[in-house]
């Protein structure tokens, strides 16, 4: 997962967490992030993951867009860089992981082992009568 923090525009000071690709942004109807800030086009950007290559992004061709202050039209996104999408400004970062709860699958190999160590105890002691 990716999130982009809005650091200037109508959103400023959002988060948005991406889950799903392809990640569209732009000012018409269906887009993932929808804006409208001055200069953003219909699909202003799309935002892919490549296995491999990492995520990368494609401007409609003609779009603004500037990555940490040089202009272009496509590239590979990396953690921090800043973009300029019209006239709004964000960053891309990974977005934090959150830790599945693990508390009763640790409980029950807890509980097996030690019915196993009960089990071999029970058994040494059988066999030593």
């Amino acid at each position: 997962m990716i999130q982009f923090q809005i650091l200037s525009g109508q959103q400023a000071d959002n988060n948005i967490v991406v889950r799903r690709f392809p990640f569209t942004l732009g000012r018409g109807a269906g887009v993932d992030l929808q804006t409208r800030d001055d200069g953003v086009w219909d699909r202003h950007l799309i935002v892919r993951f490549q296995r491999g290559a990492g995520f990368t992004f494609d401007a409609q061709p003609g779009a603004l867009v500037i990555v940490n202050g040089e202009r272009t039209e496509t590239g590979l996104l990396r953690n921090g860089d800043q973009l300029e999408v019209g006239s709004m400004r964000l960053r891309f970062w990974l977005a934090r992981c959150e830790q599945q709860e693990l508390r009763w699958r640790e409980a029950l190999v807890w509980l097996a082992l030690l019915t196993l160590f009960g089990i071999q105890g029970w058994l040494i002691v059988e066999l030593l009568r």
